[in-house]
């Protein structure tokens, strides 16, 4: 199993390369189930591994000039706000007893799990679904034109944030139909300053937990990872070749079947 999980590192970055957002979805049931991490721990390590991996894909937007930073500020400040704050006080002031009703308890532990599922689940329905229509070319885009709709970015940056705390998830499904329809940029630009705006949040939250006093396996996060950054690395390659639109939808399947996977375990089988 460790071995799979590995390998789920080298897809997660994979995914990440091929299709800017989706793969990073995957990295806290794979620590939970097959690395046998509790939900808490790896929801902190997967913001490190989403954080770093997200950074990678970045940069390679960044040589592509296909960045957009006044949207990235504009969408990290209230995000990375509220993602610190979830990490470094929410989190940790959660009972480890949510609530117990005839004999069923609702502990920290499968509430995380379940609010994921939930997450997967909202997140295969925008893989699934039909691309955006852009506004733009990429050949029509200019920074220095762009509007924003800050009230509406400032409430979606506060929630992303929240979102991105409680669950380790980089929130990419979210921030990209944002960034096209609050923003105005084309898709391409979308997704390499959505992968800017996770690496932020992401890394940002996880500092969270360090002040919030966790002691982080750092062999262990270093290696896995590396695998990741390889992952994303074949998969930038791969992109260049191959249409990533045309993988989202059988990949948003593949997450929806995992989320309702989720569900069913954590509230039928849990111990």
């Amino acid at each position: 199993m460790e071995i799979l999980g590995y390998l789920f590192a080298i897809l997660i970055g994979l995914t990440l390369g091929l299709i800017g957002g989706g793969g990073s979805i995957l990295t806290v049931p794979v620590l939970v189930y097959l690395l046998k991490l509790s939900p808490v721990t790896s929801t902190a390590y997967s913001l490190f591994v989403v954080g770093s991996t997200s950074l990678a894909g970045a940069i390679s937007y960044f040589r592509k000039k296909q960045l957009c930073y006044r949207a990235a500020i504009a969408f990290s400040v209230p995000s990375f706000t509220s993602v610190f704050m979830t990490r470094r006080f929410l989190v940790p002031l959660l009972p480890d007893k949510i609530v117990e009703y005839s004999g069923i308890v609702l502990n920290k532990e499968v509430l995380i799990m379940i609010a994921f599922a939930i997450l997967m689940i909202v997140a295969s329905y925008s893989m699934i679904k039909k691309q955006l229509n852009k506004t733009m070319t990429e050949e029509e885009f200019n920074p220095a034109t762009v509007r924003f709709n800050y009230p509406m970015i400032i409430v979606e940056g506060f929630i992303l944030g929240v979102l991105t705390g409680f669950v380790g998830a980089g929130g990419g499904f979210l921030i990209i139909p944002a960034l096209v329809l609050l923003v105005g940029l084309p898709m391409k630009v979308s997704i390499g300053t959505s992968l800017l705006i996770i690496a932020a949040n992401s890394l940002i939250g996880f500092t969270g937990d360090l002040y919030a006093g966790l002691t982080a396996d750092w062999n262990f996060l270093l290696v896995y990872t590396s695998f990741a950054l390889f992952g994303i690395f074949i998969g930038t390659i791969l992109s260049k070749k191959v249409q990533g639109d045309k993988l989202k939808p059988a990949f948003g399947y593949f997450t929806l079947v995992l989320g309702l996977f989720i569900i069913i375990k954590e509230i039928l089988f849990h111990p």
